[in-house]
């Protein structure tokens, strides 16, 4: 038979039970902390998270995603423009969309590069009225990069947004405009038959 367990040995096994159940619920704790956690980090970063099958849900193709915070009782008018400040084509897919504030939308911009030489390129958005800036929401646009376009080189980008619900009312039309400029403010070299002309033409 072995020997009774001494006071001393009763005390630390009672205190050792203690700190294993500190741990274990702390543990636990932690654990359910880090759901809501997550969430409001993906909040504050303006990441969508959607499980496969809230995604399936969605409706692939139809270009918006389901959205609880969706106003129905009211439609918006989104125009979309373009500005091409060089020597490119530059244009939105569709002109105009009607979406309800809190829809997810997707529209489509398209770019090529019509110069015989490769150019780097980025967009600056701009809004009417500009009261609706501070509500138009993009989590994806081709304006959040600058871009290098070899000649001829054509490209399509999305441009993801919903409108917050709380847009003022009486706000009824928003026209969202890109400005595409080329970085660096770049001019196509002389060719070489015009240099040749050029020089020929200067004064001896």
């Amino acid at each position: 038979m072995s020997a009774p367990r001494s006071h001393g040995e009763r005390r630390d096994n009672r205190r050792m039970l203690r700190k294993l159940v500190v741990v274990t619920l702390a543990m636990f704790g932690f654990g359910y902390a880090l759901v809501p956690m997550y969430e409001r980090i993906c909040a504050a970063l303006g990441i969508n998270v959607l499980t496969l099958a809230e995604r399936n849900a969605t409706g692939a193709g139809t270009g918006t995603a389901a959205n609880t915070q969706i106003d129905r009782s009211r439609t918006i008018t989104v125009e979309f423009d373009a500005n091409a400040r060089g020597p490119w084509d530059f244009k939105p897919a569709v002109r105009s969309l009607e979406v309800h504030p809190g829809e997810l939308t997707t529209v489509m911009y398209e770019f090529r590069n019509v110069q015989d030489r490769s150019m780097s390129a980025q967009a600056i958005p701009s809004y009417a009225p500009m009261q609706a800036m501070s509500y138009f929401n993009k989590l994806e646009c081709f304006c959040f990069s600058e871009y290098r376009l070899q000649p001829g080189e054509a490209k399509r980008w999305p441009v993801v947004f919903y409108i917050d619900p709380k847009l003022p009312r009486d706000v009824k039309t928003i026209t969202l405009s890109y400005t595409f400029f080329e970085v660096g403010g770049k001019t196509p070299p002389t060719p070489p038959a015009r240099r040749a002309a050029v020089k020929s033409d200067a004064p001896a």
